[in-house]
């Protein structure tokens, strides 16, 4: 069968041996998967957990076509979106409620043996979720983006009648923007140094829009609020926005740390200290917040339409990492069974 391979030289579809079905797991044929900003870094080599080569490929829609003996819970013929989080069930974390962030985790489409950018894969059971027989297959790829800041707002303590800020809206942020409305947030403020981001931004609802390069951006994000920010999602996650989400958030604030960061940055911890600024790091997702995206989505809140803008056959997997990565995009897609 085809599947996708990231290395040092390039994105290229290569033949493979189709994976054979293991006790617990579920045998799936992909229908749409997304490309996500985590794999073109990690492309790039600019991941700093996802080394190459790696088989790419965690936002899956699919349908399953075999289950291991042992599996009941699902069925052939089920349609199915992957939870590519790997847990070992036994840590402290997964005792503890915090799989996401267990010990030992393993991560499908991220440095594990399998993605889901391939005509067909092997999962254990457990990490698939069913989905509404009413819900679009490109409505279910947005779910697992979706769940990464919907999960950072439930970190957050939720946003209901709080002061909201984005740092970058690119497709995370934008998801961002969307999953803080939804949860009440009283007003939105977001930055990017891009003006067409911003455009789109104001069109999916932000209450207003800051250019990130402006030298005095906080006080004009701090002007649009009213106030200083109760939240500040860091999509970026670079020293300037670090910087700036601190100064955003003082005193008394939260800053979300959401977007993967290439490299280290320095905190000023003297205002941290002082200002009572709580800096919280967000990791992926648990079931729950799967739930709540699929709410977001089927009330029509997260519209495929907004954010899925490049689709791609899964033969022009490397044209599709160009395209995410080139910044026109919001969400690029590849479908085996599209025809290019």
């Amino acid at each position: 069968m085809k599947a996708v391979l990231a290395r040092a030289s390039g994105v290229e579809v290569v033949e493979v041996d189709e994976p054979q079905l293991r006790p617990g797991e579920a045998l799936v044929e992909t229908t749409v998967v997304g490309v996500c900003g985590s794999d073109t870094h990690a492309a790039a080599g600019e991941h700093p957990f996802v080394p190459l080569p790696y088989r790419p490929g965690h936002e899956v829609v699919g349908v399953v076509r075999a289950v291991a003996a042992d599996v009941s819970a699902l069925s052939v013929g089920d349609r199915v979106t992957v939870e590519p989080t790997l847990p070992c069930w036994h840590c402290k974390m997964c005792r503890t409620g915090r799989s996401n962030i267990c010990e030992n985790l393993r991560f499908f489409g991220c440095g594990y043996e399998q993605g889901g950018m391939a005509e067909r894969f092997t999962i254990p059971a457990a990490r698939l979720h069913t989905l509404p027989e009413a819900m679009a297959d490109l409505q279910a790829v947005l779910i697992e983006p979706l769940s990464t800041p919907v999960h950072a707002v439930r970190l957050s303590g939720g946003v209901r009648d709080r002061t909201v800020v984005v740092l970058g809206v690119g497709t995370i942020g934008l998801l961002t923007l969307r999953a803080a409305q939804f949860d009440g947030a009283a007003r939105v403020v977001v930055t990017d140094p891009l003006p067409q981001k911003r455009e789109r931004a104001l069109g999916l609802g932000a209450d207003a829009v800051v250019d990130a390069n402006r030298a005095d951006m906080v006080e004009a994000v701090r002007a649009e609020l009213g106030e200083s920010a109760d939240v500040v999602f860091d999509c970026v996650a670079v020293q300037s926005t670090v910087d700036q989400a601190v100064r955003l958030a003082s005193k008394g604030g939260i800053v979300t740390v959401v977007g993967v960061p290439v490299r280290p940055v320095t905190v000023a911890l003297p205002e941290l200290q002082d200002l009572q600024v709580r800096m919280q790091g967000s990791a992926t997702y648990m079931p729950e917040d799967y739930a709540t995206s699929v709410r977001m989505i089927m009330s029509g809140h997260v519209s495929p339409d907004d954010f899925v803008t490049g689709r791609f056959p899964l033969e022009e997997a490397a044209a599709a990492f160009a395209a995410s990565a080139g910044g026109a995009h919001v969400k690029v897609t590849i479908s085996p069974g599209l025809v290019a």
